[in-house]
């Protein structure tokens, strides 16, 4: 398998992202999104989740297709990015048809930055406002690491990031990975090696090589300090081949694997872990029980890849809590 010409879940033809930071308050919002509606599906595993509209999602609900994903920092704070997504698509006369004006479908899930040395003082909620400066950003390349919803994210010894990888496989599907880590685990070993290193192609998160098998895999739950509430990774994943709702309900859940082999521990009760799964649905499944087997295993290793790109892609800045990988 190989990378797409970008190595992002915009590889996957149809979709695009933008984001929006916020370098006084520690936070962001990113946006995922295409020209036309889309399939989508969601799989919780966290303890702690944050989102809305989720619940319809499910394949057996009325609506069948979305109009964005977000993915927010600001904890419950964060829902409203949403918001100001829908109602600026709506302003397009981009939704379902309710007669009076169209509403767009958004989903969306927040991950918990209110401890990372940002100015949380607001006097307005800005997450509306993010999510409308985001849906305005979207385009086909991206920048990862301290943007978006990773710009204030943190992990058990350094900072978080937004990740996104993807892969083009032997059928010819592209399936990528886009992801907020903001874990209560670590994404390295003690030696600093990455958990995910077995999955990296070429350098993409610095090639430091693989842990020994003498290596302590995960530290003993010593986690951040500042707060065992700061925590939660959010993802999507994405896929051009033609999947339902329940296909991408399967394809989420086997992402959630990427995060257990990339983050450790994962699923805890104090993260609301959650994968969103989507498709553009531009190729039909030839083999249908062998290529969802091959799209579903894609889709793990494609989001373990991002998030140890997240976390290698993090830059510094003066009231950070928490190192960069590339400055410990």
């Amino acid at each position: 398998m190989k990378t797409g010409a970008n190595n992002l879940i915009t590889d996957v033809d149809g979709f695009l992202v933008g984001h929006a930071s916020d370098a006084d308050i520690k936070t962001g919002v990113t946006v995922f999104t295409a020209k036309q509606d889309f399939t989508a599906a969601v799989q919780v595993m966290g303890g702690a989740p944050g989102t809305r509209e989720t619940d319809l999602l499910a394949p057996d609900r009325l609506v069948q297709k979305v109009h964005a994903l977000v993915l927010a920092g600001g904890s419950a704070f964060g829902l409203e990015a949403a918001s100001g997504v829908a109602d600026a698509l709506s302003a397009r006369g981009i939704g379902i048809d309710a007669v009076t004006r169209k509403i767009p479908i958004v989903p969306g899930a927040i991950l918990f930055d209110l401890v990372n040395g940002g100015d949380k003082n607001w006097s307005e909620n800005p997450y509306k406002r993010l999510g409308t400066k985001a849906l305005e950003a979207v385009q086909t390349k991206f920048p990862l690491g301290s943007v978006g919803v990773g710009t204030g994210a943190l992990t058990a010894r350094h900072k978080g990031g937004l990740g996104s990888a993807s892969l083009v496989l032997p059928s010819g599907y592209t399936v990528g990975a886009l992801v907020g880590v903001n874990a209560l685990g670590s994404t390295l070993s003690l030696s600093g090696h990455f958990h995910a290193a077995p999955f990296e192609i070429g350098d993409e998160f610095g090639g430091r090589g693989m842990p020994s098998q003498a290596d302590p895999l995960a530290e003993t739950f010593n986690t951040k300090v500042a707060s065992v509430n700061t925590a939660t990774t959010i993802a999507i994943v994405a896929t051009d081949a033609d999947l339902t709702q329940a296909q991408l309900h399967r394809m989420a859940t086997a992402a959630h694997d990427g995060i257990g082999r990339a983050i450790y521990p994962a699923h805890t009760p104090f993260d609301g872990d959650l994968v969103f799964a989507a498709s553009s649905n531009k190729r039909p499944l030839q083999n249908r029980d062998l290529e969802m087997m091959e799209l579903c295993h894609a889709a793990s290793v494609c989001l373990s890849r991002a998030i140890a790109r997240g976390i290698w892609e993090a830059t510094p800045t003066e009231t950070d809590t928490m190192p960069c990988i590339r400055t410990s």
